[in-house]
């Protein structure tokens, strides 16, 4: 009997490896953070943090010439991850600065990824690092108001190459002053 059972959960153990192996196989790899279980709108609408309808009056991005920067500074964040390095958290205080010194102003925190990882995974992640980006001029006294935020995962790079310069270049949280 109990060899039995000993033998069933090794057969159970190795169907399931093989229905593991046989499932992932062909997909891209992705990368360690988990986008559990976000949902995004279509990525041509500006979407509140926290909800799924688009605003009314969405924040459009500013377009500008290439090689032109808005005043606010765009941030680069590590592979795979939406925490701020130290460069790009005193880039976002210059930012937040900017924002305290022109209350009019709104901003668009564009979230963007490199092509790595699948496209749902880079839409997630692009928004969290949007939401990082938002929730540091939150806390650094911005109203949350006038601070929208949308994803782009890889759909718009600023380098296309496949290179680790192009990709590192494309990890980004750009901002849209309005």
């Amino acid at each position: 009997m109990r060899r039995s059972l000993l033998l069933a959960g090794l057969v159970a153990a190795s169907i399931a490896c093989l229905v593991l192996f046989v499932g992932c196989h062909g997909q891209k790899t992705r990368p360690l953070v988990s986008p559990e279980g976000s949902t995004r709108p279509p990525a041509s609408e500006v979407t509140r943090p926290g909800t799924a309808e688009p605003e009314e009056n969405p924040i459009q991005p500013i377009e500008t010439a290439e090689g032109e920067e808005g005043p606010l500074t765009d941030i680069h964040f590590d592979y795979d991850r939406y925490n701020l390095t130290n460069e790009a958290a005193d880039v976002m205080a210059a930012n937040a600065e900017y924002l305290m010194n022109h209350p009019e102003a709104n901003v668009l925190i564009e979230g963007h990824c490199d092509e790595r990882g699948t496209e749902e995974y880079n839409l997630a992640l692009g928004e969290k690092r949007a939401l990082t980006a938002r929730d540091f001029l939150v806390r650094f006294g911005i109203d949350k108001s006038r601070v929208s935020i949308i994803s782009y995962g890889e759909e718009r790079p600023l380098d296309p190459a496949p290179s680790e310069t192009a990709w590192a270049l494309n990890r980004r949280a750009h901002f849209a002053v309005d």
